[in-house]
């Protein structure tokens, strides 16, 4: 039952998109407290689900099932319960091997603006397997009669989504707003978080306006260069699902570390280079 109650605490960070990691006690010899197959979930802060015995040697796995959760490695643990008390004293004299499993965040695109364009994106993001999470500070356009089957709707203002969105190495960010009052309140919020792409939509007009606004609200030009805006690569596209594949493939571009530049110009120059 406690391990049910584990795998339950699993599922849920998998699916609220919050890191974890999962210990499994692997093997054990002498007397220890609790036997192979025990497991406990350590989430970042140090708080557990479940446990593999308590006491100083759950202490040293959670601080190594932390620095899993840091580094995304897995790795197994050998504990000597002699070693974790140096007189002895309410130690049990045997030893366990652990197995630690970061768990990896979902990929996960954060839509904000739930619009035409933005209704498509993420519709968009959903089929290519992404975690969909839509933000608005209008709740009729932000709830799954608008649109269905998302992961998550979130009806704030600008600058409080990252207390209500959880950002990280694994979010892509696409701000597709309506306009000025709301790209200077979202993005002084959104520079804190360490994410790997953050894109606005719109023109260059209005991007240049952006960041004079920005930048008297205190930004930096090193935060406003993490921003691609205009948003999306380079295809001409009108409607609202043509902008929609533009930007998710600029987002699979910057994920993957591909160049944008067409297949068919690589194949040529690969050809010309083997010709040579």
């Amino acid at each position: 039952m406690e391990n049910q109650e584990v795998l339950r605490a699993l599922l849920d960070a998998q699916e609220q998109g919050t890191p974890a990691a999962l210990v499994t006690v692997i093997s054990t010899q002498g007397s220890m407290p609790r036997h192979a197959g025990s497991k406990m979930l350590v989430r970042p802060n140090g708080e557990i689900v479940g446990t593999i015995g308590g006491g100083a040697m759950e202490a040293k796995v959670i601080g190594d099932a932390q620095s899993a959760i840091n580094d995304g490695k897995t790795r197994i643990v050998h504990v000597e319960l002699n070693d974790m008390a140096a007189d002895g004293t309410g130690v049990c004299g045997g030893s366990a091997e652990l197995f630690i499993e970061p768990l990896a965040t979902p990929l996960t695109l954060v839509v904000i603006g739930c619009g035409h364009v933005g209704k498509a994106l993420a519709q968009l993001g959903k089929w290519a397997n992404f975690r969909v999470i839509v933000s608005d500070d209008r709740a009729e356009y932000c709830n799954p009669q608008h649109i269905p089957g998302m992961d998550g709707y979130v009806v704030a203002s600008p600058a409080d989504i990252p207390t209500h969105i959880a950002l990280g190495p694994r979010t892509y960010i696409a701000a597709v707003t309506r306009g000025l009052p709301v790209d200077v309140d979202l993005f002084p919020a959104l520079m804190q978080a360490d994410v790997p792409y953050v894109g606005l939509i719109g023109s260059r007009r209005r991007w240049a306006i952006t960041i004079k606004a920005l930048k008297e609200r205190g930004l930096s030009q090193e935060q406003i260069d993490r921003v691609h805006a205009p948003i999306g690569l380079e295809l001409q596209a009108e409607t609202p699902q043509e902008i929609a594949i533009s930007i998710l493939a600029e987002i699979i571009m910057v994920r993957r570390g591909g160049t944008g530049e067409p297949m068919q110009a690589s194949a040529k120059s690969n050809t010309a280079g083997a010709s040579e």
